[in-house]
């Protein structure tokens, strides 16, 4: 039964020793909460019908703060989540805000929530499940129109990073409009298609006020600070409709597997080069876009833009990641990257896919091959409409238990390693 209850503030020593004292009792679901996990690995559901939960972020007490995004119907908030009995399983929910959204932060009493035009800060005493009172608008008017309305983000310090992403495929002069040709320059990459960075303690600031950290990325919802090195990443949403637009080009096959979904290392003044270019996984190169002149083959000005760190089956749709530098799971995981997929809707003729939480290692700085980690959340359809789950954040519990949320189904789960 979940109960709804207002605590008062837990010292930080308090909250890590409790912590300590119910990581012994916790077990796993005997079937893993309906995913499957590599040999060693065991998953228990730690809160379920949450709505449409994106990402969250983990106290260091073990408490949950989870963005809930907007439905056509019912306004998203907070939801905060609270284990009491030691066993695992939140048995509280607090919720808060009158918004939903899909980013979120803590940084240490500050709690940052991106909804879809603003980054507001809560105020949230250590320990505690609801802020004190109403939240600062940290950045508001950002643009919303058309599809990527979601504002994800990254903390670093006093750096707030927001991922603004773009409405559309490509920048063409009628966006979806087969040989519709793209504008040039694109106007969209001056207030989306890339990253923006704001000043964490401030308020009160527009989009103005900030700096384009990095452009020429279509959508990247995925978007976080690596906890030991500092840098920032994201993963971004690869364009469609290559066959559907220029058939003379690409055919079926070829658009289901193009572009790969990159995951990249995001630095002061990068460019990735959409809407100009894509990355062909195959060919491990960015081409240039049919609607900027290229055939499939020909580089041009991509030549110059930057290229990832790692690459992913096409249309994918990552939302989520995180890397782990935790020691609970075995060495071989440290400093490499969780990302989960939330599935793709447009791999026809080709199996749909993603749905999954996908693991990049990581060795002297550089990503090896992706391979699936977790799988089986959308159950027996493969399909936007008819998957029972679908992955949306990734994050690393204060035990280095690795959380997972869930937008469809609104669950989460949390895994760990068996002993």
């Amino acid at each position: 039964m979940i109960r709804s209850i207002v605590f008062s503030t837990l010292t930080c020593a308090a909250a890590v020793s409790t912590l300590a004292a119910q990581q012994s009792r916790v077990a796993c679901d005997a079937d893993n909460g309906g995913i499957t996990l590599p040999q060693g690995f065991c998953a228990l559901v730690v809160a379920d019908s949450l709505g449409p939960a994106r990402h969250f972020v983990v106290a260091p007490n073990g408490d949950l703060f989870v963005a809930i995004r907007n439905t056509r119907d019912v306004k998203g908030a907070i939801v905060a989540l609270r284990d009491t009995t030691g066993d695992g399983r939140m048995d509280v929910r607090e919720r808060f805000g009158e918004n939903g959204g899909s980013g979120i932060a803590l940084r240490g009493t500050d709690l940052f929530f991106g909804t879809d035009d603003a980054v507001l800060r809560y105020s949230v005493p250590r320990g505690a499940l609801r802020p004190t009172g109403a939240p600062d608008t940290v950045v508001g008017q950002l643009p919303t129109g058309r599809s990527h309305t979601a504002k994800t983000i990254a903390l670093r310090g006093n750096d707030l990073f927001v991922n603004i992403g773009s409405p559309s495929n490509a920048c063409q002069v009628q966006d979806r409009r087969p040989q519709s040709p793209g504008q040039t320059p694109c106007p969209e990459l001056d207030t989306r298609a890339g990253i923006w960075r704001f000043d964490a303690t401030d308020k009160g600031q527009t989009q103005d006020d900030g700096e384009r950290w990095a452009t020429g990325i279509r959508n990247a919802v995925a978007i976080t600070v690596h906890p030991s090195g500092g840098t920032l990443w994201a993963a971004q949403h690869g364009r469609d409709n290559l066959v559907q637009n220029w058939p003379a080009h690409f055919d079926t096959t070829e658009s289901a597997e193009l572009p790969a979904e990159e995951l990249l290392q995001v630095g002061r003044g990068d460019d990735f080069g959409w809407p100009y270019c894509f990355y062909d996984g195959q060919a491990k190169r960015k081409v240039l876009a049919p609607e900027y002149g290229g055939d499939g083959q020909q580089v041009g000005r991509c030549a110059n833009v930057k290229g990832p760190a790692a690459a992913m089956p096409a249309h994918w749709a990552p939302n989520g990641l995180v890397f782990y530098t935790a020691t609970q799971f075995p060495a071989r995981y440290r400093n490499g990257a969780f990302i989960a997929f939330h599935g793709s809707w447009n791999r026809a003729p080709r199996p749909q896919g993603g749905y999954n939480v996908v693991f990049v290692p990581f060795a002297n700085g550089r990503a090896g091959p992706y391979e699936v980690f977790a799988t089986g959340f959308a159950g027996d359809s493969v399909q936007p409409a008819g998957a029972r789950h679908r992955p949306a954040g990734v994050a690393v519990g204060p035990d280095g238990s690795l959380y997972i949320s869930d937008d469809r189904g609104g669950r989460i789960w949390r895994v760990m390693r068996k002993e």
